[in-house]
């Protein structure tokens, strides 16, 4: 809830500033400056009159008590002030000092942002080199591995050998297997031309036959017919 106020902030400013002005604290009673003011007019008054020297001293007493009165918290006032200069000073300077100090721990802050990803990126480095590092471990020994190395070319040597024994191989073959059926082809021909022939042969021997066989027959004939 807002606080509610008889006077505004404007007029209670301008009250705070007149009794400070006028070293009074409440609204009650005569302000000090104004009865000092009052005891400097009777002093002042009571020399121009002329009066005994009792009633001048008098007043002049009075008038250095108030006055005294009146001093005293503008002393303190000013002590108050200068402490308060004072430590605005220190405040102005500790204020400087942690602006400094803010600044650098900023810029530390981006060194480390900095250097943390340096960090981040060698430990990355190191991981990687770590596995490669691992990987190679796990091979066998150079020396194994080119004694592997020279076994499989000698194995490339040899099978190569092999395959090359093989071609020639199968090159024989073909040759040889193109002759046979051409062999077969030449005494295939020669069965058939013999065989050929053999029929050739078969007819006209059975032609030759039939014609002897009727030649006789017709020689015996006649002399059958003589005989009866």
């Amino acid at each position: 809830m807002a606080a509610h106020y008889a006077i505004s902030a404007a007029e209670d400013d301008s009250v705070i500033r007149q009794r400070l002005l006028t070293r009074t604290t409440t609204t009650r009673g005569e302000p000090p400056l104004k009865k000092l003011l009052k005891k400097f007019l009777a002093f002042a008054g009571e020399v121009d009159k002329d009066s005994n020297y009792a009633d001048c001293e008098k007043l002049y007493k009075s008038f250095l008590q108030e006055l005294g009165t009146f001093e005293l918290p503008l002393i303190k006032t000013k002590a108050v002030v200068d402490a308060n200069k004072r430590e605005q000073e220190s405040f102005k300077g500790l204020q400087a000092e942690l602006t400094k100090q803010i600044t650098q721990a900023q810029a530390d802050i981006e060194d480390l942002k900095v250097q943390l990803e340096e960090g981040k990126i060698e430990r990355q480095h190191k991981e990687e080199c770590e596995a490669i590092r691992r990987l190679i471990g796990a091979q066998p020994p150079r020396s194994e591995t080119q004694k592997a190395l020279n076994d499989l070319e000698k194995e490339l040597v040899i099978l190569e050998a092999e395959n090359t024994a093989a071609a020639r191989t199968l090159d024989i073959r073909k040759k040889q297997f193109s002759l046979l059926l051409h062999v077969v082809d030449d005494l295939q021909s020669t069965i058939e031309d013999e065989q050929k022939n053999s029929v050739e042969l078969d007819f006209m021997a059975s032609t030759l036959g039939a014609n002897s066989n009727a030649e006789g027959g017709n020689a015996a004939e006649p002399m059958a017919i003589d005989s009866v």
